[in-house]
């Protein structure tokens, strides 16, 4: 699939949203339980955008050089680089769940804030190796930025 950028606005209709994301990835080569994840992590992100990110967003979907990307933006900017917890949340806790979700289904997620900004990236390669259920290792598997 070549690289044809695709940009959602993030709406209550999260069922819609992940058709679009999980058509888009299957065309890109993403398949079975990582397409799966993929779709879940997203959803999830774009959750914290209606929640926690001032309900108003998009979500951009690419495909270059064997990775597939997600950014979902948000209008209020409250995410920081780093926030991506790298242990999973205790059950105490109301927040970080996520985030923590994210990390652990997608080979990398990383953070950006600008005034006003807030970006969280989700990155997935769609290569043999990704495809044939190689470690997370062989994938360089972040769950935050290096």
């Amino acid at each position: 699939m070549s690289d044809h950028r695709r940009q959602w606005p993030i709406t209550d209709d999260l069922a819609a949203l992940r058709e679009n994301i999980q058509r888009y990835a299957a065309q890109a080569g993403l398949t079975g339980p990582r397409l799966d994840d993929l779709v879940i992590a997203a959803n999830e992100a774009a959750i914290n955008v209606l929640e926690h990110g001032g309900g108003t967003g998009t979500l951009t979907i690419s495909c270059a050089d064997g990775v597939l990307v997600i950014d979902v933006a948000d209008r209020a900017g409250v995410l920081r680089p780093g926030a991506v917890p790298s242990e999973r949340p205790s059950g105490r806790g109301d927040r970080g769940f996520g985030l923590w979700l994210m990390g652990e289904l997608c080979d990398s997620v990383t953070i950006d804030r600008v005034p006003g900004q807030s970006t969280i990236r989700l990155s997935m390669r769609v290569d043999e190796a990704a495809a044939a259920g190689g470690d997370a290792a062989s994938l360089g598997h972040s769950t935050h930025p290096a």
